[in-house]
């Protein structure tokens, strides 16, 4: 451990990592020059994939309670079902995710125009919706 007790750097987390090669990705697009290109895109991927695990949380909370629980996300709006479906056996089905035309057209024809639904329909500013 070096004198001052911090530890040395250590290598980056596979989060890190994963960040960096989409972030490779995403500046080889035409028009992309720095991050603040693609910052927005990003962040709702992460809101998205976020408002999954939100749910499934609050559905094993709800099924130890002996409740029913109604998800906000309709099936074919969440993230397991277009970014990352499962096979039969419970891994990543690269074959049935959306990519490419078809997930940009998705996105922006359907993902998109349903979430803005969300605006309009919650009760109050401190709903999830």
């Amino acid at each position: 451990m070096p004198p001052n007790g911090s530890r040395a750097a250590s290598a980056p987390s596979s989060f890190e990592q994963a960040f960096r090669a989409i972030d490779d990705c995403l500046r080889k697009e035409a028009g992309c020059g720095t991050e603040l290109d693609y910052t927005e895109q990003t962040s709702w991927l992460l809101f998205l994939k976020y408002l999954e695990g939100l749910e499934d949380d609050r559905a094993a909370v709800a099924a130890l309670e002996g409740r029913s629980y109604s998800p906000i996300l309709e099936e074919p709006y969440r993230w397991s079902r277009w970014a990352a479906p499962k096979n039969a056996s419970g891994q990543l089905d690269h074959h049935a995710a959306l990519t490419g035309d078809d997930l940009r057209d998705f996105v922006n024809q359907r993902l998109f125009p349903y979430l803005e639904r969300f605006k309009q329909s919650a009760s109050g500013p401190n709903t999830i919706e």
